[in-house]
């Protein structure tokens, strides 16, 4: 989830500041204390998703402390304490933006294997074009050839999920993710549209599922 989404989701709103910067902690441990020869790609990932999702909301938790940490290299913002300027668009950083694509697809693909319609609703939003009901229909059609969804790391491969490039008028981009059933078939898939500009603003992949049918 993004930060937003994830304080409204577990009703954190009086918190989360608190939440925030329980965050940024972890990502300055992250970033300071793991060895470079322990440090893979996978790590890599997630210790730059967890650091943009924390500028997206309040870049000063983090833009302060890098300037602690290299005062040569801190803006003029931060050494003469301006107001923080607006969050970097997020479209532009491929590597962090295809994760929480890919954790958004992810969230998907789990609550089709839970069968949780309201989590499927929540995740889209209650005007998105695939409704509940469809929802339901296509999860009955899916377990009706397959008795469940995998979740295994091979689920969650670079394989399973294909992301479109941007289409520069719309400020779209396609994203498809395929389900890992038991038989191997791999022929259930979930279509998504991915809103580039809307995720800038909001500082989170905005993403909106358009289909989820057999191929």
């Amino acid at each position: 989830m993004g930060f937003t989404a994830f304080v409204s989701r577990f009703g954190l709103a009086r918190s989360e500041g608190l939440v925030l910067r329980y965050l940024s902690d972890a990502y300055k441990a992250l970033r300071q204390t793991v060895p470079e020869a322990l440090r893979t790609d996978e790590l890599d990932e997630i210790i730059e998703w967890l650091g943009e999702t924390v500028r997206q909301t309040d870049s000063s938790l983090i833009d302060e402390w890098e300037a602690l940490s290299d005062p040569e290299h801190a803006s003029h913002a931060v050494t003469h304490h301006e107001a923080p300027p607006p969050p970097r668009p997020l479209s532009a950083q491929p590597r962090v933006f295809g994760v929480m694509v890919r954790n958004a697809m992810w969230a998907r693909v789990d609550a089709v294997a839970r069968d949780d319609l309201d989590g499927l609703v929540r995740l889209d939003g209650p005007d998105a074009p695939w409704t509940r009901r469809d929802w339901d229909e296509a999860i009955e059609a899916y377990y009706a050839e397959h008795d469940r969804v995998l979740l295994d790391a091979d689920a969650r491969g670079p394989s399973f999920l294909q992301i479109g490039p941007e289409d520069p008028a719309a400020r779209t981009r396609t994203v498809r993710q395929t389900l890992h059933d038991p038989e191997g078939h791999h022929d259930w898939v979930i279509d998504a549209v991915v809103d580039c500009a809307a995720s800038d603003e909001e500082g989170s992949a905005v993403v909106v599922t358009d289909r989820f049918h057999r191929l």
